[in-house]
Order: structure tokens, then C-alpha cells, then sequence
């Protein structure tokens, strides 16, 4: 029931398409994952973000743990019977979110972050005030709407996720933050190996789920080729690359080069919450097959719009006046239909409906870039591609 075959490589470069075959239907690949967090999108509907181009959905699994509520939708028979739906899904394993809410929270960071000097002098140690406990066994953490303490390890993820029955799952994970040294990067990297057998072992065998690996190890290059080379040893359908990933973008596309290398080619490679356009644009070319991340729809509740001339804010006074689309090389239905003066006004006015209509723009307008991708790589033009639109968003 699953399946995953590259069908096209760049030559010049490691991009690649691929078809992912799942219970539920077929991913093209590179592809987008837009994030329904708590089981569904914000702004726009999942049939409507389908007929977009998006192939596959990601589900948090760390907010139906928090809620208990993985139970109850157990009892419908997973995700896609509570939410009535029938196309590919995917769930995280609470890892990042565990993250966020302790190591995130407490340094202020996210998974690509520069350290600065004041930071370091008041916060030198990820240990210090931590607001989860991370053992061998898993993790202790108050729940952010109740204050309850609960635990969270690989046997209740796996238990979590298949509760939701989302296709594609992911391995409970250890992830770093940006203050965190060797030795501690080290010890939660071979926490999270432990995590990974034990993930797999309580996983079992599944036709309706299949289980990716992830692969960790912070900024240091050599324990991501130990996480790679590990994580690769074991019978896990595709990987996710997740994590602290560098303090810069470029520090993140050289971490890739090493994963990426090591990964076995036959099976798809996902980078964990990552979606601005260059960074897509960027892990294609490094052999990135899947992302998700909430950039289309939280960018669209705070006015900002993806177009082919870059990210624009549309709050801005200067919109308001405006006859013209969003994008003019956009197709979409909002720009067919709306100015941006009137999604402008609509926006500056907290309207809603504003952010409706620029989320339906933002998630067509990145779903048809992956079009593209797909089909400059089929035409060995993606470097040419790649590097004429990254100059229309100052990168080059």
C-alpha cells in the first residue's frame, strides 16, 4: 500500500520528482504539506487546498495528545473519518512541540537561529529552568491549558498517532535547541536512536500507516552523519530531517548536503517545518523531497502575501488604492476576482473574509510553485528556475 519511486533526477543537482503512493492517494513529489494543525486548515477548507495541488495534510499529534482527545477520534476510526476526509495524511510525533513549549520557549529560538551574545550570558545552559523534563524514558511536561503533568515517550506516541490513523507517521524524537553544546546534542542524539528502535518496536507492523524515521543531531556535522548513517540502518519507510538546523540558512543547506548523502535515494526524505520559498527552492536542489510548514496560512492572517516578486505585506497604505491582483502572474481565483485593495482594506480592517481570501492566494500560489518545481525538474531546467526566482526574492 505504500510505495515510493524516484522517476526523474536533475543530473546537474540532486533535485527529483517522485510519485509516493499511499492508502489514501498519491503525493507528487517535491511536495508541499500544508499544516491543518488541530485537524484542519485555517482559512480555507482541505477540499479546497486539494483542488489547489496539495496531495498530503499535517496533522499535530502533540495537541490531540494535550487534549486527550486522539481517543475520541479513535472511536470514529481515525482522522479521515472524523474529518470526513480522503486524501493523504500525516501526523508529527509531539517532539518539536515538546521543544517548543520547554527548550523553544525558555532561549527564545526556533529551528533555525543565531545565538546572541546576551542570550548566551543569561541563558547558558538548555538544563537551566526548563519548563519539560527529559529522561532516558521520555518526557515529563505540564500541559500548556491545564498545568496537568503528563509523560510523553516513543510507546504513547506510536499510540497517539495510530489512534489518528494519519498515512505517514513520524518516530518520537528528541529535538535541540540552538544553546545546546556537543555533549548535550550528543546525549539527546543517542536518546533519540533509543527513541527510533523503540518508536519501531511498539509501531509493529501496519498496511493503513507507515512509520518515518527522523534524523537529529543539531549543528555538528558528525552526529548528523552518525544520525543518518543510524537512522538509515533501520526498516523505517522515508526519514524527516528535524531539529535545531544551523544558525543560518546556509548552515542549514550544507547540513542537508551531509544527511542527504547518506540517505538512502530509494526512500523519501522529508525537512521538518520548514517552507519559506528559498528555503524550498534551496532543499530541492540539496534532494528534499516533502516540507510542511504554516507559512501560507499564518503569513495570510498577519497580510502578508507570496508572490512572483516576493513576500508582500500588504497592509501597507500603499495597497489600498489598487485595482491590480495580488500577483499578476497569479491565476488564482482570488486574483481573478479581487483587488488587492480590496483584500488590503478587508485585511487593515480585521476582517475574516480577508483572511480567508489571502490564505486561498498564499496556499494556490505555493502549491503551483511546486508545479513548477516539478516540471523544471522534469525538464533538467531547475537550477535555471531556481536561481531567477530566488533574485525576484533578494537571495541572489
Amino acid at each position: 500500500m505504500f510505495k515510493f519511486k524516484v522517476i526523474k533526477k536533475e543530473g546537474k543537482t540532486k533535485a527529483r520528482n517522485g510519485l509516493l503512493e499511499t492508502p489514501h492517494g498519491v503525493i507528487r513529489t517535491p511536495a508541499f504539506v500544508p499544516v491543518s494543525t488541530k485537524g484542519a486548515l485555517r482559512g480555507v477548507d482541505y477540499e479546497t487546498a486539494y483542488n489547489f495541488g496539495s496531495d498530503i495534510f499535517m496533522v499535530n499529534a502533540f495537541h490531540f495528545f494535550c487534549n486527550k482527545r486522539h481517543k475520541e477520534v479513535k472511536k470514529f476510526g481515525g482522522l479521515h473519518k472524523f474529518a470526513n476526509i480522503n486524501y493523504p495524511l500525516m501526523t508529527d510525533s509531539g517532539g518539536f512541540q515538546v521543544f517548543s513549549y520547554g527548550f523553544g520557549r525558555e532561549h527564545e529560538v526556533g529551528k533555525i537561529s543565531e545565538v546572541s551574545t546576551p542570550q548566551k550570558e543569561k541563558k547558558s545552559s538548555p538544563r537551566n529552568k526548563n519548563l519539560v523534563k527529559i529522561s532516558s524514558d521520555g518526557v515529563e511536561f505540564s500541559l500548556p491549558t491545564s498545568g496537568e503533568k503528563v509523560f510523553m515517550n516513543p510507546k504513547v506516541s506510536m499510540e497517539v498517532q495510530k489512534n489518528l490513523g494519519a498515512d505517514l507517521i513520524f518516530a518520537f524524537d528528541e529535538c535541540t535547541s540552538s544553546f545546546a553544546d556537543y555533549n548535550y546534542t550528543k546525549e539527546a542524539l543517542q536518546r533519540t536512536n533509543r527513541w527510533a528502535e523503540e518508536s519501531l518496536s511498539c509501531f509493529g507492523r501496519s498496511k493503513k500507516q507507515a512509520l518515518m524515521g527522523v534524523v537529529q543531531g543539531g549543528e555538528f556535522q558528525d552526529l548528523r552523519e552518525e544520525s543518518a548513517k543510524f537512522t538509515a540502518s533501520l526498516p523505517f519507510f522515508g526519514f524527516g530531517i528535524g531539529g535545531f538546523l544551523g544558525k543560518s540558512k546556509k548552515d542549514m543547506y550544507h547540513l542537508l548536503d551531509w544527511v542527504n548523502d547518506i540517505l538512502p535515494e530509494e526512500k523519501p526524505r522529508h525537512l521538518l517545518g520548514i517552507g519559506e520559498v528559498d528555503d524550498i527552492l534551496e532543499s530541492v536542489e540539496k534532494g528534499v523531497d516533502l516540507f510542511d510548514c504554516v507559512v501560507p496560512t499564518r503569513w495570510a492572517r498577519h497580510g502578508t502575501a507570496l508572490t512572483s516578486q516576493g513576500r508582500l505585506n500588504i497592509k501597507g497604505r500603499k495597497y489600498l488604492n489598487s485595482k491590480k491582483p495580488i500577483d499578476k502572474n497569479c491565476s488564482c481565483p482570488i486574483c481573478k476576482n479581487h483587488s488587492v485593495g480590496y483584500v488590503s482594506h478587508l485585511i487593515r480592517e480585521k476582517e475574516i473574509f480577508g483572511a480567508m481570501l489571502l490564505t486561498h492566494h498564499n496556499l494556490f500560489w505555493i502549491q503551483n510553485l511546486m508545479a513548477s518545481i516539478r516540471e523544471e525538474i522534469k525538464k533538467e531546467n531547475f537550477s535555471t528556475f531556481k536561481n531567477k526566482l530566488l533574485k525576484k526574492y533578494g537571495t541572489k
